[in-house]
């Protein structure tokens, strides 16, 4: 059943065609949280907070073409926001990691892939605004093309197109910075 079909049904109240609305979109909305927030019990807890608020908020969704992810992503960013507010030990978001690490690796290794990991993420930052929304939402959030054309209101020839460039703009970046690539 499409998206478009559960979020009528979920609109009116419906909890299984929510709930296949959760199945589908957790592990997205969880790595777009998980990047943004270094902690993994955070990063859970705010992802399940993100369905609380969706569900609560179903019945003002507006179906306009847009993915239903692109706002669930919209309310996972905000709630991001309050959880670095609320916290003392405030961390940037320019400075926080996301990665799970495999049992194999060892400190060394867990040392360079975090600096590769801050210096592609300070590397996307450098792009034009719009180069960094495709990237983002092309390999953070897992968009397809198709999905960014309609939430940026272009073509998907269009939105390939400055795929590539942002990613040979990034690849120039990372050159000039000594970043290994592999």
């Amino acid at each position: 059943m499409s998206d478009d079909l559960l979020i009528q049904r979920a609109i009116k109240r419906d909890e299984e065609a929510f709930a296949v609305l959760y199945d589908r979109h957790f592990d997205r909305i969880y790595r777009h949280i998980y990047y943004h927030v270094p902690n993994r019990t955070d990063a859970e807890d705010i992802a399940q907070e993100v369905f609380v608020k969706a569900w609560k908020a179903i019945g003002k969704y507006k179906m306009i073409g847009v993915p239903f992810a692109a706002w669930l992503i919209a309310i996972a960013r905000n709630l991001v926001i309050d959880h670095f507010r609320a916290r003392k030990d405030t961390t940037p978001l320019e400075d926080v990691e996301g990665f799970i690490p495999s049992r194999d690796d060892t400190p060394e290794t867990l040392s360079e892939l975090n600096s590769d990991r801050r210096q592609v993420r300070s590397s996307i930052l450098k792009l034009k605004e719009d180069k960094q929304k495709v990237i983002f939402m092309r390999f953070i959030y897992d968009f397809s093309y198709r999905d960014i054309a309609k939430v940026l209101g272009k073509s998907e020839g269009t939105i390939r197109v400055l795929v590539y460039r942002a990613l040979k703009d990034l690849k120039h970046i990372l050159l000039q910075s000594g970043t290994s690539l592999y």
